[in-house]
């Protein structure tokens, strides 16, 4: 049945989604939708950060042409699909092949030599979106003589992104500007040869697909599943509050076996839950880290 709140409702009718102010949506009216997403579905947004999770449903408010809060709670509760596209707006963040492409040279340099000595080697990429991330680190395994060794697990809430990162299929487009990245990672051959061009679009080799399993998995409320020896959670936590990037923390470091190495986004770090005791530091710059504690 399609929930109404008429209050929530009243204060929003004049005030197009577009024009809603960054003090707007204030926690009393935002927490029982809230609430009511968690208790439907099962995903829990409370402990995003405030900015991040107003100026995505504000977002979301605006594609979809529903021009008050109460508005998007009643379609939001009373129609799944309209939340499977929530999540995709909540899930997607700016990514691309080989994105800051210093970090996979670090990784080169500081970690590819200690993984040589693994007779095989199980990584996490947490919160992979549409893959291209993924498949970065694919092809410099490959590189590198160690894929063939690897279990890649690459996990998202988002069931639309886990498709498209499935298919492995990106645009012509993109690739192109992907080719500079892949070069700034230091790349050992043409990048054209990791994937087959048809019309408009790229499809990612097979062979760089075989050892990837893509499953669903949400780090606001599902818990360890594999010990790993690498995990990459990169440019996810800056979505958090401080008591979930506290959580994903605890549970990362949880999931890493003993000497594993974690890599984080450019404006992340383990001292953002408190776990600077749990980590040695091999590259600040690019946020790689090793489990000691």
């Amino acid at each position: 049945m399609a929930i109404r709140d008429k209050a929530v409702d009243a204060e929003f009718r004049e005030v197009g989604p577009e024009k809603l102010g960054a003090d707007m949506l204030r926690e009393e009216k935002l927490e029982p939708i809230l609430d009511g997403i968690l208790d439907r579905y099962g995903y829990d947004f409370r402990d995003y950060a405030r900015p991040s999770l107003d100026r995505r449903i504000k977002a979301f408010m605006k594609s979809e042409e529903i021009p008050s809060l109460g508005g998007f709670k009643e379609r939001i509760l009373a129609a799944q699909e309209c939340m499977q596209r929530f999540l995709l707006t909540m899930s997607v963040s700016v990514t691309s092949m080989f994105r800051d492409p210093e970090f996979y040279v670090g990784f080169r340099r500081d970690i590819i030599p200690v993984l040589r000595t693994y007779p095989f080697i199980r990584i996490w990429h947490a919160g992979c979106s549409t893959g291209q991330e993924v498949y970065s680190m694919a092809i410099l395994l490959a590189e590198e003589g160690l894929y063939d060794r690897c279990r890649i697990y690459a996990t998202d809430m988002d069931e639309s992104a886990l498709r498209k990162a499935r298919d492995g299929i990106f645009s012509l487009q993109a690739m192109r500007k992907y080719t500079a990245n892949y070069i700034q990672a230091e790349g050992k051959k043409s990048f054209s040869d990791y994937y087959t061009a048809k019309y408009n679009s790229a499809i990612v080799n097979s062979s760089l697909r075989k050892n990837i399993v893509f499953g669903h998995h949400n780090l606001v409320s599902d818990g360890s599943f594999n010990e790993f020896q690498v995990i990459f959670c990169r440019n996810v936590l800056i979505f958090f509050n401080s008591r979930l990037q506290e959580r994903v923390l605890e549970l990362i470091h949880q999931s890493l076996g003993m000497f594993g190495y974690l890599g984080l986004g450019a404006k992340e770090s383990v001292s953002l839950g408190g776990y600077e005791g749990c980590f040695q530091e091999l590259d600040a710059k690019h946020r790689l880290y090793r489990k000691i504690a």
